[in-house]
C-alpha cells in the first residue's frame, strides 16, 4: 500500500488536513490546532493538490459534486453508510432515521450515526448533511458551528437562502 502523504488548506471554515496517496484521498479533517502541522518535507501528490483545488471551488460556490478517488478503512456497514452519504444532494439534508432507512433498517439510527461519525473525509463525504429528525443539528466531528456554516453555505449557493438555522 502506498505511503499516505498530507497537505493543509486554510478553508473559510477552518484549517483542513488532507491526506492520501497518488491514487486516492483518505482524509479531509478539520484541525483546530496549528501546532500539529509539520514542516513540509516532500512534494505533495497531484491528487492532493487536485483535492485542494476542488475544495476551493466548493467554498467559492463553484462545485457541488467532488470528482476524486476516495478510500477509507471501515466495516462493510460503515462503507454502506458512507456510500449513502455521497448520494445526498448538495444543499439538501436528511435525518439519521432516513439514513438508517436507506441502509435497510429503520431501527439502526444509532448505528448509522456512529458510522457517520467515523467518516474521515469531511465535506467530500458529506456527513454534515445528516440532521436530527426534528430538524436540529446533531453531532459533527468538526463542531456544530461548522456543520451549520457548511449547510448555510450550500443553501446560499443552491437556493440563495441566507440562513437555514
Amino acid at each position: 500500500m502506498a505511503e499516505s502523504q498530507h497537505t493543509y488548506y486554510q478553508s473559510p471554515a477552518g484549517l483542513l488536513r488532507i491526506s492520501g496517496t497518488n491514487d486516492y484521498i483518505s482524509e479531509v479533517s478539520f484541525q483546530d490546532s496549528l501546532e500539529k502541522i509539520p514542516a513540509r518535507k516532500k512534494q505533495v501528490p497531484p491528487l492532493l493538490i487536485h483535492c485542494v483545488e476542488q475544495l476551493i471551488q466548493y467554498f467559492n460556490g463553484q462545485r457541488r459534486v467532488f470528482e476524486l478517488a476516495l478510500h477509507q478503512e471501515g466495516t462493510p456497514f460503515q462503507q454502506e453508510v458512507w456510500s449513502e452519504l455521497i448520494q445526498i444532494p448538495f444543499g439538501k439534508t436528511i435525518s439519521y432515521l432516513e439514513l438508517a432507512r436507506r441502509t435497510g433498517d429503520s431501527k439502526a439510527t444509532r448505528a448509522v450515526a456512529n458510522a457517520n461519525g467515523k467518516n474521515n473525509i469531511a465535506i467530500i463525504v458529506p456527513c454534515h448533511r445528516v440532521i436530527g429528525s426534528n430538524g436540529d443539528l446533531i453531532g459533527y466531528a468538526g463542531g456544530l458551528w461548522r456543520k451549520k456554516w457548511l449547510l448555510e453555505l450550500e443553501n446560499k449557493v443552491a437556493y440563495g437562502v441566507q440562513t437555514l438555522f
